[in-house]
């Protein structure tokens, strides 16, 4: 009996739960043998006092204090109570993930938003650049035209100076041929191959 009492004393006051699979009858003693007492609602929380072999003594809600079978006792709250806490959980998480969904998707819409200014103004770079590129091509013909003609105006005009030059040089020449046959000169008479 001493060492019964000693095992009792062993288990202090511990939460458990009644299974959710049955209603469960409670007994006034710890065993088959012991009358019922009562039930105890399935899933209810009750206070393991001590146990005894197959059989625990527990206090439910109502203070009430009976024995049960250990093994319709569970360490963790049954479905009924932890429903409605999975079921905030789930709520909490469902905003969480309306609220992530809304964020991502305003960014994405921004990000949309970006992506097409950015293509238009790459767009409009683009075609800028391929005009300032048409007129670089013009505007390099213009000045090859250019240089071209100004190398035959300098061609023209070096040809005229030497036309000049040429002309002056001819008629110098001829002058200067024609002209003592045309004048006549006094002979000198101390020369001496006369």
């Amino acid at each position: 009996m001493l060492a019964l009492s000693v095992t009792f004393q062993a288990v202090a006051e511990e939460k458990r739960y009644v299974s959710d699979e049955l209603n469960t009858w409670v007994r006034s003693g710890p065993g088959d043998n012991y009358r019922l007492v009562g039930t105890v609602n399935a899933g209810e929380e009750v206070a393991l006092l001590e146990s005894n072999g197959k059989y625990g003594q527990i206090r439910d809600t109502s203070g009430r204090t009976s024995w049960i079978p250990l093994e319709q006792l569970k360490s963790e709250p049954s479905l009924r109570t932890r429903v409605p806490e999975l079921e905030n959980q789930v709520k909490t998480l469902t905003d969480k993930l309306t609220n992530i969904d809304t964020t991502w998707n305003q960014r994405t819409a921004e990000m949309q938003k970006k992506v097409a200014a950015s293509d238009g103004i790459i767009n409009g770079l683009k075609d800028e650049n391929q005009k300032l590129r048409n007129e670089l091509i013009v505007a390099q013909k213009k000045v090859n035209a250019a240089n071209i003609q100004i190398d035959d105006k300098q061609r023209t005009i070096i040809m005229q100076w030497f036309m000049y030059g040429g002309g002056v040089l001819g008629v110098g020449l001829l002058l200067g041929l024609l002209l003592p046959h045309m004048i006549p000169s006094r002979k000198r008479k101390d020369r001496w191959m006369n």
